[in-house]
């Protein structure tokens, strides 16, 4: 626990409350009230939870002011630069960097996890052929609960290990054949022989007609997105996980949540949003149009992808996404992709004037990786699945982090109340 040497007064009526302020290792002090209905007969008033922290934790820790990201302390651009996916799961599952023995067997534990129960093929034929990929994802996650009993016991550290490392296994399969399904190909199975992006990018655009090749660059970009959505402190999807962890549910409805949460627009599906935008725009030549129109504040339109809620200076993940996002362009090419053209020249447009200088409204690391899928071939509807897939082991680490706490309590926010008071019922003839 944090140091509590500080307290804060506060006055309610003729009552004085003293309530310890806990010092974090980073970030503002944070104070203690969880006494204050007890002895002050009062709750606080926070719509969005922005002011208040609901969770004590050591993974990931964000300073929106300095643009600055840390998993366990590391830099997410040191990570994403020097590191691969898998070991930055081990970092934020585990705590620390793998030593290249713990690397080896974490990732052939993980790439031997990757096949589904062969059952779960008929839980995919369920859905129909239009379903949306997230809502298939939902389902199928938490369906793993009927099919993987084993690790369902919360209460039992191996069960709970094994549940991580099938999620983190097999997400990238469930989200491949909800791709698959949806545009009415076979199901590509994993490959062990295959890294964890390659493997998911295989399972995606293979068909049995003909070999898939999987580029380097590519996977690699695909890799970097994994790693700079891993995980993201305590957002909405993140809070789902833990809300519904508190009630002691098992690891694949936890996620199931998670999932749900995320699948909303104003989560999980800022990079969708960001290529509408461009599809929007339509063409090059339009690009000034909206440039002034994203300065009219009697104008509604805004320009996706740039800025962020958190970040108040610049998204530390977009540098390392704008580099992959350079080279799978330098790769694919542009030319015959309007999207992708108006994308570059709208990046280009909006740092040389001063007006989004002046309001640190950079391209953010949404606007980047919808580039990057939109040019590997995924469809919009894909984004957000492949954000779910990617954010699987910040969940989880979040999850195990918190069911280990010792003073756990289930979930209970309070309200402020503005209804009806106590009224007598009226019978029917009398209304």
């Amino acid at each position: 626990m944090s140091d509590t040497k500080k307290t804060a007064t506060l006055s309610i009526g003729d009552k004085t409350l003293e309530l310890p302020i806990h010092t974090p290792t980073a970030g503002p002090d944070v104070i203690d009230i969880r006494r204050l209905y007890a002895d002050g007969g009062v709750f606080t008033y926070d719509p969005g939870f922005t002011s208040t922290a609901a969770c004590e934790s050591t993974i990931t820790f964000i300073d929106g002011d300095k643009g600055e990201l840390l998993h366990r302390g590391y830099p997410i651009d040191q990570l994403a630069g020097k590191s691969h996916f898998l070991e930055v799961c081990y970092l934020l599952l585990y705590g620390e960097l793998p030593s290249a023995a713990q690397l080896e067997d974490f990732e052939s534990r993980v790439t031997n996890h990757t096949m589904l129960h062969e059952q779960m093929q008929y839980f995919f034929r369920g859905f129909r052929r239009d379903a949306h990929p997230m809502a298939t994802m939902v389902g199928v996650v938490g369906a793993m609960s009927a099919f993987y009993h084993d690790s369902t016991d919360i209460a039992d550290p191996w069960q709970r290990e094994v549940a991580s490392i099938r999620l983190i296994a097999k997400m990238p399969t469930i989200a491949a054949w909800a791709y698959k399904y949806s545009i009415g190909q076979p199901f590509v199975y994993p490959r062990n022989d295959l890294d964890y992006a390659s493997n998911f990018l295989r399972m995606c655009f293979a068909v049995p007609a003909e070999d898939y090749e999987v580029n380097p660059i590519l996977s690699r970009a695909m890799d970097r997105i994994f790693t700079l959505h891993a995980d993201h402190e305590q957002n909405a999807s993140t809070s789902t996980v833990r809300l519904a962890s508190s009630s002691g549910a098992n690891p694949f409805a936890c996620i199931a949540a998670g999932i749900a949460c995320l699948w909303g627009p104003a989560h999980g599906g800022a990079n969708q949003a960001c290529l509408e935008m461009l599809r929007e725009i339509g063409t090059v030549d339009r690009i000034p149009e909206f440039i002034e129109r994203a300065k009219d504040k009697n104008d509604p339109f805004r320009l996706m992808g740039f800025g962020h809620r958190v970040y108040k200076n610049f998204d530390p993940r977009a540098k390392v996404m704008k580099q992959s996002a350079d080279e799978v362009l330098e790769l694919l090419g542009v030319e015959n992709n309007p999207t992708l053209q108006v994308a570059k020249e709208l990046e280009a447009a909006a740092l040389a004037d001063p007006y989004f200088a002046e309001k640190k409204l950079f391209p953010n690391v949404d606007f980047y990786s919808g580039i990057i899928l939109e040019a590997m071939g995924f469809p919009t509807e894909m984004f957000t699945p492949i954000f779910a897939l990617s954010r699987t082991v910040g969940w989880i680490s979040q999850w195990k982090e918190q069911i280990s706490d010792p003073g756990l309590k289930i979930g209970r926010p309070r309200q402020l109340y503005t209804g009806e008071t106590l009224r007598d019922y009226v019978n029917v003839e009398d209304r």
